[in-house]
């Protein structure tokens, strides 16, 4: 039987790989998500919109991974 679109999409192990390197990288001198946290935790001044685009492609792999394991955990997938 075919797997539906979206546990395609939500496969742990291909969001794991996808968020420990798209997510982090590049990785010094910090993690380049982690400097987006803590720039819009500060108050996000001086980000532009770029910036915003640049933290909506670096947190998807990991807001995927959250939402799978999520699903995972209540056995919908």
């Amino acid at each position: 039987m075919d797997k539906k679109w979206y546990q395609q999409l939500l496969n742990i192990p291909y969001l794991l790989l996808l968020s420990l390197t798209l997510g982090l990288a590049p990785f010094t001198p910090e993690p380049h998500l982690w400097g987006k946290i803590k720039w819009i935790a500060g108050g996000a001044n001086g980000m532009a919109l770029m910036d915003w685009f640049d933290f909506l492609m670096h947190g998807t792999p990991w807001f995927l991974l959250i939402i799978a394991l999520i699903l995972k955990a209540f056995k919908k997938i």
